[in-house]
């Protein structure tokens, strides 16, 4: 592109250098302290930084109100080089800061998985058109997705952001959400950059581990599926997608060098950039120079950046240290032209979007575009459809369940059955139990740490929680729901659930939508479900389906026979429902997030109360899915033990 060649030929070095990082940004003050000890935003101008990550949710128009101060900040510099402002996935349930957001203001729809599940092309585009939209409202144009790696290991912590162990429907999903993002024509000033991740696949890991983490660095194929792996990419790349970022994972026993994918030049510049003929840029994933220098950690700071520039990264995340290159290149370790190869592809982006001509966006119109009511709304839709039916009881407690009947109800808001059941306090009065619960994982890390938003290791539910659908299933017909962000050991709970549904990111409302017959669960398994850990660790990361006799194979979805759609409860019928809610015992603060004891009236005044800092807690919006204890011991770290055991007691009381 020739406006981005006569650019290049004017820039300092510092400015050059300054496109090659891509930091978190603080939304709000230029001065305040940058987010996770990042430094402010205003030492990332005077860096020359014109690319910034932001994991904030406020209001759309406050993010776009930022957003044009950052543009107008910037005209202000010699250059005046537009900002590319990023976000992570923030249309779903996850919330974890090093992986996708909570949704906030956006419209909400299921996590990917649940796309899997659906297996629809036509609504993941329309979906990712809606991305489109809602991003560029507020200012951000480029999405660090879509995440097209194969969980062919259900223990595996980012396997809720996958489509599942399917190459051929991750293919097609991850092909239409290129579209989109970016336009059937292509990048253009209404597209949203679409950077695909983790190349060339980052499913395969030993023990299901993660590579965020030293203990799962390892990226290993004993089914010799490298090429299956890859293929999503390659599909991607002939649609045209802008970006790619690989993973962390060290590949193990395979051709390549035995060194993360960042610092290696035969996957970066010999596959990526030679074989499938990519010259997008590409964007290392988050602190790889520091934080996770996997295979090169002998390597000084410097020599491993020197090694990532080699292997062919135009771009580091999560880095905002762009003085270590400038010294570089006056060391003479680094080239000028080196330099100008990755300048020039992230120029020519910016100018592809539209960045140069109108970086402002309509803060007012933001407002009515993000989260409008028909998004929402289809939102929602996709979050009832996407729900897998897995048992289904001939009598009793058989979905779609009958309205005005008596139901216990345990990990929702009883709010959500108003005009669809009355809500009792005991099991012993009810006529049905529900209870909702989440695919299990082990806490690790200290809270707050990145560590501790990850869900890793067993999928075997605590014998507690397989005791408690045990006790109330004993006393009345029990329908299990079961929220999957990876897989779950589901074996321990087919005796005691008489219905069980899984989903993949749903709210209350979708989810009594579709136990009360006004949505169908048209969902399929997006991936095995083992029937133990013992059939999982016998099988090989790299192949998909690899468990012997699991409880359910990937494709498993029941219907409901015959169904109808019933309408919705009317204000009458919602009003004229009894909703109570237990006393004493409610939550087990062990295994309750804090989002949902949130939408507990009595619960948020105890927690306003007692820990008021809570509220307004920046690192709240994305620990709404972690447990009440973990969430009090991050926020509550410097309060005396004493005012945290009497909180927790409080708590525990209702």
């Amino acid at each position: 592109m020739q406006r981005a060649e006569d650019l290049l030929r004017r820039l300092p070095l510092e400015d050059r250098v300054g496109l090659m990082f891509q930091p978190l940004a603080g939304v709000g003050d230029f001065d305040a302290p940058g987010p996770i000890g990042y430094p402010s935003t205003r030492t990332l101008f005077e860096r020359r930084i014109n690319h910034f990550n932001t994991l904030q949710a406020p209001k759309a128009r406050d993010l776009a109100q930022w957003a044009n101060a950052v543009q107008e900040e910037v005209k202000k510099q010699p250059f005046g080089i537009p900002v590319t402002i990023s976000s992570d996935p923030r249309h779903a349930f996850g919330n974890n800061p090093g992986t996708g957001l909570g949704a906030g203001p956006f419209s909400q729809w299921p996590e990917p998985l649940g796309f899997g599940a659906l297996d629809d092309p036509e609504l993941t585009e329309h979906f990712a058109d809606i991305v489109r939209r809602e991003y560029r409202a507020v200012g951000i144009s480029l999405a660090l997705h879509p995440q097209i790696d194969l969980a062919t290991d259900p223990r595996w912590a980012r396997a809720g952001g996958t489509f599942g162990e399917s190459v051929e429907i991750t293919s097609r999903l991850a092909v239409a959400y290129v579209r989109g993002l970016q336009g059937k024509d292509g990048l253009g000033p209404a597209s949203v950059a679409a950077m695909g991740k983790h190349f060339p696949g980052g499913g395969p890991q030993l023990d299901g581990e993660d590579a965020h983490f030293a203990y799962g660095k390892e990226q290993v194929y004993p089914g010799g599926l490298w090429e299956m792996h890859l293929q999503p990419f390659r599909d991607v790349l002939a649609a045209g997608i802008s970006q790619m970022m690989p993973y962390y994972g060290v590949p193990m026993g395979t051709k390549y060098e035995e060194v993360g994918f960042s610092f290696n030049k035969e996957i970066i510049t010999d596959l990526l950039r030679k074989d499938l003929d990519f010259d997008g840029v590409v964007c290392s994933d988050w602190g790889i120079i520091g934080a996770t220098p996997w295979g090169v950690e002998h390597l000084s700071f410097e020599e491993r950046m020197v090694k990532a520039l080699e292997a062919g990264i135009d771009q580091f995340g999560g880095e905002a240290i762009p003085d270590t290159l400038i010294n570089l290149v006056h060391a003479g370790l680094v080239s000028d032209a080196r330099i100008d190869e990755s300048a020039r592809r992230l120029l020519r982006e910016k100018f592809a979007l539209g960045l140069f001509d109108a970086p402002l966006v309509d803060a007012e119109r933001a407002e009515l575009i993000v989260g409008a009511a028909d998004v929402r709304q289809a939102g929602l839709e996709a979050q009832a459809a996407a729900h897998t039916l897995l048992v289904n009881c001939p009598m009793l407690a058989r979905l779609p369940l009958d309205r005005g009947i008596k139901v216990y109800v345990e990990g929702m808001d009883p709010l959500a059955l108003a005009g669809r059941a009355n809500v009792v306090a005991t099991v012993n009065e009810a006529d049905v139990a529900i209870v909702r619960i989440a695919a299990p994982f082990e806490q690790r890390g200290h809270p707050g740490d990145l560590e501790s938003f990850f869900h890793a290791g067993s999928l075997d539910f605590p014998d507690e929680d397989i005791q408690n659908v045990k006790d109330i299933s004993d006393v009345v017909p029990t329908v299990v729901g079961v929220y999957l962000d990876r897989g779950a050991i589901l074996t321990p709970l087919l005796p005691h659930a008489d219905s069980l549904i899984a989903e993949f990111g749903a709210s209350d409302e979708a989810f009594a939508r579709v136990i009360f017959g006004e949505a169908e669960p048209l969902g399929k398994l997006p991936l095995e479900l083992p029937s133990s850990m013992a059939a999982l660790e016998a099988s090989r990361p790299d192949v998909p389906s690899d468990s012997e006799s699991p409880a359910f194979e990937f494709g498993f979805g029941l219907r409901y026979e015959g169904w109808q759609p019933r309408p919705h409860p009317t204000d009458e019928a919602k009003s004229s429902t009894k909703l109570a809610r237990r006393n004493g015992g409610r939550y087990r603060l062990h295994r309750t997030s804090i989002g949902l004891l949130l939408k507990d009236p009595e619960a948020k005044a105890i927690l306003t109360e007692e820990l008021p800092e809570l509220v307004s807690h920046p690192m709240l919006n994305v620990s709404l899915g972690m447990d009440v204890i973990s969430v009090v011991t991050m926020v509550a770290a410097n309060v005396a033990n004493s005012k945290r055991e009497h909180l927790l007691s409080r708590l525990s009381s209702l």
